[in-house]
């Protein structure tokens, strides 16, 4: 599991918790147990949630909140309490720290201010480390067309990451109509997406993962709905409180993405640190890759987080050379994953991953190489060079054609 504090939250004021609350759902490396308008509310929360943090804000009634604090020091000891005001009184701080709180924070108070708060109190819990505290890696698979090997990739990169016992990693079909991450995995899950989606408001972290399915790998797996008519509850918004839920409950998650990039797919698309477009040698493929990067130039970042990945390279059959693609496309190919049809469907029909499927192949090494790359992890292979140009040469290819 991540390094996430999980915090509770009581503020009786509405402006002033909506704001703390959007701070706290903005960080990475926090999970929002609960909040509260109640004081007299709040031991109960307490102690059903157990969090690592209990933030308090004074400015309704500092009597009560300060006797709320050392009653709460006294009963969760093992909960760090904060205190929030306005006030910058020194008698109203020190009777605040007396009763048992770690710090006061003073309203309103910046995203910078909150976040070291936070930071001191996860390096007391979990220990100091030399990158500071881990947030979740969100790798989003597209494909510039359908089977081009999305599935295949998401499922193999979650299991190559799952592989080492230092990552907790989850797996996301969000191709709600036709998604089989769960055949590759050659799982049954109990509960899906849309089971998840619908109770979001009254998960936890805990809870979150007996809802999920668990490889023998160490992937968690998140499926798609059974019932077509489940995905119509899943909408863009409330994916996005599953995604910041699974953040805050793993350190990797992988997300396979449907071909009709969607509100939903896009909302996924936004979350994500990094986003693997895959694609083949092929002229539709091609199009379709100008197509889309043409559509993302229009979004803020997110171009610069678009990797491309050619799958199946070395397919003699219809194939655009790899020097004419990236001469025409004016960026360079992120990784090169071989073609090896026979292992692949192997792989599928066994609802086993390469990684223990055929460990030795040159697939597996590629993919291998290919979840490194994304860990910051320098591999033997050679890495493409970087683009020489930033200057964007996609119009090139559309709506023209190239040969090989």
């Amino acid at each position: 599991m991540t390094n996430v504090l999980r915090i509770a939250l009581v503020d009786p004021n509405d402006d002033t918790r909506e704001s703390l609350k959007g701070m706290l759902l903005s960080m990475d490396t926090v999970w929002l147990e609960a909040d509260c308008s109640r004081y007299e509310f709040f031991p109960d929360i307490i102690e059903q949630t157990a969090p690592d943090v209990g933030v308090i804000s004074l400015d309704n009634d500092s009597e009560k909140a300060i006797r709320l604090i050392s009653r709460l020091a006294a009963d969760a000891p093992d909960t760090v309490l904060l205190a929030a005001s306005e006030s910058t009184d020194g008698h109203l701080i020190l009777q605040t720290i007396r009763a048992g709180a770690r710090e006061f924070l003073t309203l309103p108070m910046s995203h910078e201010d909150l976040s070291a708060a936070l930071g001191r109190v996860s390096q007391q819990k979990f220990g100091s480390s030399e990158g500071g505290n881990r947030g979740c890696e969100v790798i989003a698979i597209a494909g510039a067309t359908g089977g081009v090997g999305t599935t295949s990739t998401a499922v193999n990169l979650g299991c190559i990451f799952a592989s080492d016992n230092r990552n907790s990693v989850a797996l996301l079909d969000l191709d709600l109509a036709l998604g089989d991450a769960d055949v590759f995995l050659d799982a049954i899950p109990d509960y899906t997406l849309a089971d998840v989606v619908q109770n979001v408001s009254r998960l936890d972290i805990q809870l979150l993962k007996q809802s999920l399915t668990k490889h023998s790998s160490g992937l968690y797996l998140l499926p798609r709905p059974v019932e077509l008519h489940d995905t119509q509850g899943i909408t863009d918004e409330s994916l996005r409180k599953v995604i910041g839920l699974l953040k805050a409950t793993f350190t990797h998650l992988v997300i396979d993405l449907s071909k009709t990039y969607s509100p939903v797919d896009m909302a996924a698309i936004e979350a994500a640190s990094r986003v693997l477009l895959i694609t083949q040698l092929d002229l539709p493929c091609l199009r379709n890759v100008v197509r889309l990067m043409m559509s993302f130039e229009e979004i803020d970042g997110l171009q610069d987080k678009v990797e491309i990945v050619v799958n199946r390279a070395g397919l003699e059959s219809g194939q655009i050379s790899l020097k004419k693609a990236k001469e025409t496309l004016g960026r360079e190919i992120y990784a090169l994953l071989p073609n090896d049809y026979r292992t692949m469907v192997e792989v599928r029909n066994n609802g086993v991953p390469l990684i223990n499927q055929a460990p030795k192949s040159a697939i597996t090494q590629a993919m291998k190489d290919l979840a490194s790359k994304l860990m910051g992890v320098e591999t033997t292979s050679q890495a493409p060079e970087t683009a020489k140009s930033s200057e964007s040469k996609w119009k090139m290819f559309w709506p023209g054609s190239a040969k090989s």
